[in-house]
């Protein structure tokens, strides 16, 4: 992917994104949100701002952290190289946090569906894991399928293109389960958190018509 298709998306856009997309957010009614690191971390945080209802509790925010993409530095230019598989850096600690998913909306979040490997080792994982509790709490699930967990996604971008990796059908045909603040081209995205220049990278945001949405 060469710089000409680097695209840069500024924190304006990003709020913009979360708050446009925050009522499909509320139709699924989540009551727990998984934020992937470190791109899901900015989208999860504000998307909770406009979730937040008067005299509810604040939807909780856990973080996993996976790693798929490697950094390839070359001289004079920067190149992404998309890896194949995941490492699990960091994952939730359930008994510390005292966080139970059984029969609960659980809303993974991260900044873009590329290859959709991540989320889908996300999904898989946590899926497994919500089947452990139900499991330890003795819930059969087969005869009670309402104490199994719900789970959704919200990503700011997701690219066209063929994926490597899949998600279940009942999530992807669902539009208040699998949620895109935008579908894009298959494009280098950049993302604000990401700069080392944000004066330029706001700059670049704007001329590109990726900062405000026009009312």
């Amino acid at each position: 992917m060469s710089a000409e298709d680097k695209q840069y998306i500024s924190y304006n856009n990003v709020h913009q994104l979360c708050q446009e997309s925050a009522e499909r957010v509320k139709k699924f009614k989540p009551d727990i949100i998984i934020a992937i690191g470190g791109g899901g971390f900015i989208p999860a945080r504000i998307l909770r701002t406009f979730l937040k209802e008067p005299g509810v509790p604040t939807i909780r925010i856990f973080a996993i952290i996976l790693s798929l993409y490697e950094d390839l530095y070359t001289v004079g230019s920067e190149a992404e190289n998309v890896g194949i598989t995941v490492q699990r850096t960091q994952w939730i600690d359930y008994e510390q946090c005292k966080l139970d998913l059984v029969g609960k909306n659980v809303l993974i979040v991260d900044e873009v569906d590329d290859t959709r490997t991540t989320l889908h080792y996300a999904l898989n994982e946590l899926e497994k894991d919500s089947e452990q509790q139900a499991k330890a709490k003795g819930i059969d699930l087969e005869k009670q399928p309402e104490m199994r967990t719900k789970f959704g996604i919200f990503v700011l971008h997701d690219k066209v293109k063929q994926k490597k990796a899949d998600l279940p059908e009942e999530i992807l045909n669902d539009d208040t389960r699998y949620i895109a603040g935008r579908r894009v081209p298959d494009k280098w995205f950049a993302y604000p958190w990401e700069s080392t220049d944000i004066v330029y990278h706001t700059k670049m945001a704007m001329e590109q018509g990726n900062d405000v949405f026009l009312p």
